[in-house]
């Protein structure tokens, strides 16, 4: 038992401060659990039995259901239809968002939900003269709110129902708390209608430019190669290699042509202009030692940076957190070459950085402002580890796919909510139909799979194993019923909440899910109270990261769009998380009991 709370501690450790990747932990779990037989009762075949979990594999078919969906372009076409239908007004835009991603979140992964309305917030925002920063945090509180209205709204409840299975056979159909989920959205929406988005302050101002927005006029400007410039019969990349200063070429106009960036094996001639983006210092030595001059120019706009014949635009791309950039440099992975873009600035933690920015290691949730192509930004697009927030391109959507895709998870939802089938099998059967009817690609499907989110479920899989056969989560429940004795079994459902909802602020959400019902479900059984229902209010808690940018995924992706800081998550999520455990542990009191 005591190795088995070492090895818990070591995790959490790990999971908190992220030294490595959290999936990376989750597989060094599974060789812990496995060599420490004797002590966590896990043998091999239980070590690697969450590759095989129901909840694994139903997780990795609903990502594959999502991107289906995604592929159609609905949530773009309905984002059109918001600011056609709401005409100016405010709360039309934001309850339309706000109720949007709250309900498609409860049959479609609230992951890609939030990443195809993101785009539309920020369109909308722009269009409307509006901050992103009122929009975009709602969004995502809306969606794990959302996510708890059918048991495939979020990984974190298809877990639930498999340890809850295992644990008092008793797994969660489709709608099993649909009614508590609907009351915990109307709750939380009415909350973000009334209070929430006054608690939200503007951290990035109405703009419609994006060189205003990133605050870049200061670090652009253009300048005129001399004849005199020893620049001149030199190559781009060499002679940027060669001077060793934090300047990019951006763009460089000759004889009324203009060509963007990347520019490497271009060479310079005398009369080029040249459009860069670099510090005043730099600037200042660049012109003194290679004999530029300045050209006079009133501002320097996102117009003047876009070159229409080449599709050549600006916009942000954000990088999750399963992105395999992090911990790169700009520089180590030739993002310019490699991307066809090149990177103006970043913003993190609601700061905007811009110098040496090709040397710094770039993290989960940084927005990246781009200068890129039209082909560039589909290539963002695609990859499902970046969100692209801007695009006013009409990308190649399958919008003929729209009804097909629609039907299939339609399908896939009725089936398992008849009980005609499992689903896991529903799920699986939906996967086939969306690559035979070609709603998604066969080399597609792989790409949909966040295999870090598998990877984790089935490496915490086993610890929950470790956990009830060693007595870990008996001693654990034992404790916690020692120091909550003598109050009402409706106030130690509470407290798991409460608990639960403050150490998913801090790991991931399944982890607190595996740590969490085992204790749970122990502490109901000492005393005498029903075990479904304090799985019930883990697994609620566990969905509800609201404190936090680093809680769960969906705050991750909004936080650098919406150029937030740290605390505006504590300042408009700690109320709601308060309102939610009343909520939450009232509904589970007056529908199932205690």
């Amino acid at each position: 038992m005591f190795v088995v709370l070492g090895l818990i501690a070591v995790v959490l450790v790990l999971f908190i401060t992220e030294v490595i990747p959290i999936d990376m932990t989750a597989l060094g779990v599974i060789v812990a659990v496995v060599l420490l037989e004797p002590w966590t009762g896990v043998g091999p075949t239980d070590g690697v039995a969450g590759f095989a979990s129901p909840a694994t594999i139903t997780v990795l078919a609903m990502f594959v259901l999502s991107e289906g969906v995604r592929r159609t372009g609905v949530l773009r076409r309905i984002g059109n239809w918001i600011v056609d239908w709401a005409k100016g007004s405010f709360y039309k835009q934001y309850g339309a968002l706000v109720g949007l991603s709250g309900t498609t979140a409860g049959v479609i992964n609230n992951t890609p939900v939030v990443a195809m309305m993101i785009p539309m917030a920020i369109n909308i925002a722009r269009k409307t003269k509006m901050s992103p920063s009122k929009l975009l945090m709602p969004i995502s509180f809306a969606s794990m709110l959302g996510g708890m209205l059918t048991v495939i709204g979020t990984s974190t409840s298809i877990l639930a129902s498999d340890v809850s299975a295992r644990l008092i056979r008793h797994p969660f159909s489709m709608f099993e708390f649909t009614a508590l989920g609907a009351l915990v959205l109307t709750t939380g929406v009415v909350y973000l209608m009334a209070v929430g988005h006054r608690l939200l302050p503007e951290r990035i101002k109405p703009q419609e430019d994006l060189t205003d927005e990133f605050e870049m006029s200061g670090y652009l400007t253009e300048v005129v190669v001399t004849e005199a410039s020893p620049l001149v019969g030199v190559a781009v990349r060499q002679a940027l290699t060669a001077l060793d200063l934090d300047i990019d070429v951006m763009q460089m106009r000759r004889d009324g042509e203009a060509f963007a960036a990347p520019l490497g094996p271009k060479q310079f001639r005398a009369g080029d202009v040249l459009l860069l983006r670099t510090s005043r210092d730099s600037l200042t030595e660049l012109m003194q030692t290679q004999k530029l001059e300045p050209v006079v120019h009133t501002k320097i706009t996102q117009d003047d940076v876009e070159i229409e014949r080449e599709k050549e635009v600006l916009t942000e791309v954000v990088l999750l957190s399963d992105n395999p950039l992090l911990g790169e440099t700009l520089r180590s992975i030739r993002f310019a070459q490699q991307y066809d873009a090149l990177v103006l600035a970043i913003r993190r933690h609601g700061k905007l950085l811009y110098d040496e920015i090709d040397a710094m290691p770039l993290r989960g949730g940084d927005t990246l402002l781009v200068q890129a192509s039209a082909p560039a930004v589909e290539q963002f697009e695609r990859n499902r580890t970046f969100v692209v927030v801007q695009n006013d391109e009409e990308t190649s959507f399958r919008s003929e796919k729209l009804p097909l895709a629609l039907g299939i998870v339609g399908g896939v939802v009725g089936l398992a909510a008849l009980e005609v089938m499992p689903i896991l099998v529903s799920a699986l059967g939906g996967v086939v139909a969306m690559v035979a009817t070609g709603c998604v690609r066969p080399t597609e499907v792989y790409e949909a799979v966040d295999w870090s989110v598998i990877v984790l479920l089935a490496g915490l899989i086993p610890l929950g194993m470790a956990m009830e056969r060693s007595g870990t989560a008996a001693y654990l429940a034992h404790g916690v019923t020692a120091v909550s004795e003598g109050i009402p079994a409706v106030a130690l459902l509470l407290v798991f909440y409460v608990f639960t909802s403050l150490v998913t602020q801090l790991i991931s959400n399944n982890a607190s899910v595996i740590l969490m019902i085992p204790m749970a479900v122990e502490a109901a059984q000492l005393t005498g109270a029903d075990p479904f229902s304090f799985v019930l209010a883990v697994t609620f808690a566990a969905s509800g990261a609201l404190l936090t940018p680093i809680g769960y995924q969906t705050n991750l992706m909004v936080y650098g769009p919406g150029g937030y800081r740290f605390t505006d998550f504590l300042r408009m999520g700690a109320p709601l998380q308060v309102l939610l455990a009343l909520v939450t542990c009232g509904g589970i009191w007056l529908l199932w009991g205690v």
